[in-house]
This record gives C-alpha cells, sequence and structure tokens, in this order.
C-alpha cells in the first residue's frame, strides 16, 4: 500500500506542474508508466469518441458514470490515465485523495493516436487487464478496427476480438451490455 501512496503522491505532483505548464489548447495529457504523451486531439478521434459516449449514455441513461479524459491511477509504476471513455460501476465513490478509484472501471475506450498507438495496445492494456476492467475496446482509425479485449486474467486478457468499422461490436453478454454500432466511426 505504501507503494501506492508514492505513486499517487508522485502523479499528483506531476499533475500539479503539468496544469500550471502552457499546453496547449486541444492537447490532453497524461502519464504512461512515469512517461508524460501530451497528445493533439484530432477530429477523428472526437468524433469516434462522441459515437462511443452516446451509445453508453443511450444505453444507460444520461446519469451514467461515464468520463473522457478524466484521471484515473491504474496498477503499475506510475499511471495516471486519462482514458478516452471510462465507464464506472453505479456504485462508484472517489478514494482519499478525491481520484475515481481503478476498481470500479467496468469499460475502457481508446482511440488511437499515431504518437500514443503502442501505449493503448502495450502498457495501457496490460494495466487495465491487472486492473481487471472487465471491457476493453481499442477503436484504431487507421486500421478501420477495433479490438475487442475481455476476460482480464492474471494481467492480461484472454479473448482478443477484431471488429471491423461498420460491424456491430456484441457486448450483450459483458457488463457493459451493449450493442456498439461503428457504421460512422470515421477513419484516418
Amino acid at each position: 500500500m505504501a507503494d501506492a501512496d508514492a505513486n499517487t503522491e508522485r502523479l499528483d505532483e506531476w499533475f500539479e506542474r503539468l496544469e500550471r505548464m502552457p499546453v496547449p489548447e486541444g492537447f490532453r495529457v497524461e502519464i504512461v508508466e512515469g512517461y508524460v504523451f501530451m497528445t493533439p486531439q484530432r477530429d477523428t478521434r472526437w468524433e469516434i469518441i462522441r459515437e462511443i459516449l452516446l451509445s453508453v449514455v443511450d444505453r444507460f441513461g444520461r446519469k451514467v458514470r461515464v468520463f473522457s479524459d478524466v484521471r484515473i491511477d491504474f496498477p503499475g509504476h506510475e499511471n495516471g490515465f486519462c482514458p478516452d471513455i471510462a465507464k464506472l460501476s453505479d456504485s462508484a465513490k472517489k478514494d482519499d485523495t478525491g481520484h475515481w478509484r481503478y476498481q470500479d472501471v467496468e469499460f475502457v475506450a481508446e482511440v488511437i493516436s499515431k504518437g500514443t498507438a503502442a501505449n493503448d495496445y502495450g502498457p495501457k492494456k496490460i494495466a487495465y487487464a491487472v486492473a481487471e476492467v472487465p471491457v476493453y475496446v481499442v477503436a484504431d482509425p487507421y486500421q478501420g478496427r477495433c479490438y475487442v479485449y475481455t476476460d482480464p486474467k492474471d494481467g492480461d486478457y484472454e479473448k482478443r476480438t477484431p471488429v471491423d468499422f461498420g460491424t456491430d461490436i456484441d457486448l450483450t453478454g459483458t457488463v457493459v451490455d451493449l450493442v456498439l454500432k461503428t457504421d460512422d466511426f470515421p477513419r484516418d
């Protein structure tokens, strides 16, 4: 627990410093394995994020706990992620430091950027699996495909299902319990 507390304190300090920096408008900042990544928010990414967000809201209602680009600290060395979409359980509460708990995350979706794709397919996928996030979706506008990861076990996902844009993603057998339409996902 002392390691987790030290990680949180270090991440708090880093994010406080980052908030004081002149980060250009339209950029998002997150910390993955102790490295700071700053990426521009592109219209293609936002359109996909919006489609996913609207699907979650349509399914669960306007009071659903769903966030975009909100910091959640995940297991591992200095992982202060700001997922593109994170759906939390209805009973989710902030921890003593005022942050949302990764244990309450039921669904994460990340939309690939060229500069940070390796994070979404690598360390973030591992951290989400270690955190036992039941459903992780990666939308890749460069490939025109989503990858659906389910059944986290022993620090990895048991199932990886590729789904081409234009094909529905059936998540009805999961905690998310929705069909995510990808017809309107743009490509880059």
